[in-house]
C-alpha cells in the first residue's frame, strides 16, 4: 500500500531538490533519478521551460509523495513503482527528478516535476480530479507489484501526517475512537453514555 500526497513548490526549488537528492536518505544518490532533465541541473532547465512559459503562474514545481507501509517493498521496487507512477501521470511531458528516501522505518518516493510542460510549456493543472488520478494510478501499480492498496473508502481524506501517526499509535483519533468502542458495551443508551463521559464534552 502506497499512500499519496502532492503540493506546489512556489519558491526555494533549488533546496527542496537538494532535499530530496540529500545522499544520506538515497544511498549516496543510488535511487535518484531524472526524466527530460539531469537532476543535478534540474532547477536550472526547469526555469528555463518556466521563463518560456505563456501564462505565468505562482507554482516553479510540484512534489508529489509516496510513501509505503513499512517492510512490505525493496528500495528498488519502490523507485521502480515511483518512476512508473511519474511515467504513466506526467506522460513524458514534465521533467521530473524521483528520489526515493531508504532513511526513515517506511520507503518513501520523492517526485519533483516542472510546472509546465517540456513542448507548449503549458501550466500542470493540480485538482482534485487530477489527484484522483494520481491516487487511482499508484493503486493500480501496487496491485501489480503485489503491495497492499488502500480499500475505497478506508483511510478517506486522511492526510499522510494523520496516516503515519495512526500507524505509529499516536493519532489522537485513533486514539479516542478505541476510548468510545470500548465505552460503548457499557452504556444502556447515549444518555448515561454521555453522562459517564463529561456530557456536552462529548
Amino acid at each position: 500500500m502506497a499512500v499519496t500526497k502532492i503540493h506546489p513548490i512556489k519558491s526555494t526549488l533549488k533546496k527542496a531538490l537538494d532535499y530530496i537528492e540529500n545522499p544520506d536518505k538515497t544511498d549516496e544518490k543510488l535511487f535518484v533519478s531524472s526524466y527530460g532533465c539531469s537532476y543535478e541541473t534540474a532547477d536550472i532547465e526547469f526555469q528555463m521551460l518556466l521563463d518560456q512559459a505563456y501564462q505565468k503562474g505562482n507554482n516553479l514545481a510540484h512534489h508529489l509523495i509516496q510513501a509505503f507501509e513499512p517492510g512490505e517493498t525493496t528500495a528498488e521496487q519502490a523507485h521502480e513503482i515511483g518512476r512508473q507512477l511519474a511515467d504513466e501521470v506526467l506522460q513524458g511531458k514534465y521533467p521530473y527528478v524521483i528520489t526515493t528516501h531508504i532513511d526513515k522505518g517506511h520507503l518513501h518516493n520523492h517526485i519533483i516535476f516542472c510546472a509546465v510542460d517540456m513542448a507548449n510549456q503549458r501550466k500542470y493543472i493540480s485538482n482534485r480530479q487530477s489527484y484522483a488520478f494520481i491516487r487511482r494510478t499508484s493503486d493500480r501499480l501496487c496491485k501489480e507489484h503485489g503491495l497492499s492498496v488502500v480499500k475505497p473508502g478506508k483511510d478517506k481524506g486522511k492526510t499522510y501526517a494523520e496516516w503515519d501517526a495512526q500507524k505509529k499509535g499516536k493519532s489522537w483519533k485513533a486514539k479516542l475512537k478505541l476510548a468510545i468502542d470500548a465505552a460503548i458495551p457499557q452504556a444502556k443508551d447515549f444518555d448515561s453514555f454521555s453522562a459517564a463521559h463529561g456530557g456536552a464534552g462529548l
